[in-house]
């Protein structure tokens, strides 16, 4: 039983990642729970709570849901804990299993409201002079109202290498929605050409060749390869450094050699970037900032 129950637990957990960088910040992740004549506790509410449980050094309300399912699977969400168990079984049977894997639970609960406070300090305030990271330097972003006849309304300023402009043909009075929106057309446009880029360089290297480039915003995937020779890049790897975006680009065009993630396919990463395991840590722990405006 308790092999099956793990490995229900990590397909659940997999189906509810964390909240995408633009909306985790504003989810109702935790609240107080009334709790009379008890010591109060660190506590951790869904907004849609409908049961809850009393662990050592924590109280959990959390959303349960019947379901198909032929064993309970739980895992923790952008709004807390959420715990699906079929008709047959007990709560009795629902709070003896979350009870047996409590630190887990607690510390993955711990870890997403910590995520959910980094990013709500990382939402960009969009107004003239707002900064936000590109390829790893701090691009400005200036209001120009007078900048007429270019291209998108943008122009990409690097007089100083190390401090590089985005000056945008918008009057100082624009509103968050109206700056934001000019930037990130910029940002897809820049992303597109960087990606082209990077893929006609390294696809020689490994061997393959790519037929097609889309773009995507995804919460929780930064690039996809299918066997036909299409790529799919997130235009928001553009808030890390060239190595990390060189390093999903290889990654997806390695899966044009190997479809999994074998030994194979590492060993194939490996062969043009060496150094990847690193380079994933950091894209896995680095943030880009919230897109809210």
């Amino acid at each position: 039983m308790l092999p099956l129950l793990r490995f229900t637990l990590d397909l659940f957990e997999e189906k509810l990642p964390l909240a995408p960088v633009y909306k985790a910040f504003a989810a109702p992740f935790s609240g107080a729970i009334n709790v009379p004549n008890e010591v109060a506790q660190v506590t951790f509410k869904h907004p849609l709570a409908n049961h809850q449980i009393r662990f050592v050094d924590a109280l959990v309300a959390y959303e349960f849901k019947r379901s198909k399912r032929r064993t309970i699977g739980f895992g923790v969400g952008p709004n807390g804990l959420e715990v699906r168990a079929p008709t047959w079984v007990t709560l009795r049977e629902v709070d003896a299993v979350l009870r047996g894997k409590e630190k887990w639970i607690l510390r993955k609960l711990q870890e997403a409201q910590q995520r959910q406070q980094r990013l709500a300090s990382q939402v960009i305030d969009w107004r003239d002079g707002v900064t936000l990271p590109y390829l790893g330097q701090t691009l400005t972003v200036v209001l120009e109202p007078a900048l007429d006849g270019v291209a998108g309304g943008a122009e990409f300023v690097t007089a100083d290498p190390a401090a590089p402009v985005l000056r945008i043909s918008l009057a100082h009075q624009a509103n968050a929605a109206q700056i934001r929106d000019r930037v990130q057309a910029w940002l897809i446009r820049q992303a597109k050409l960087v990606f082209q880029q990077r893929l006609n360089h390294f696809a020689p290297q490994l061997g393959v060749q790519w037929t097609k480039l889309s773009l995507s915003n995804a919460a929780t995937r930064w690039g996809s390869a299918r066997s036909d020779g299409s790529i799919r890049l997130n235009w928001r790897l553009l808030h890390f450094t060239m190595p990390v975006l060189d390093y999903v680009v290889v990654h997806e065009l390695s899966h044009l050699r190997v479809m999994d993630h074998s030994p194979r396919f590492w060993e194939t990463v490996a062969s043009v970037v060496p150094d990847h395991a690193s380079l994933r840590r950091e894209l896995k722990h680095g943030e880009a900032p919230s897109w809210a405006a």
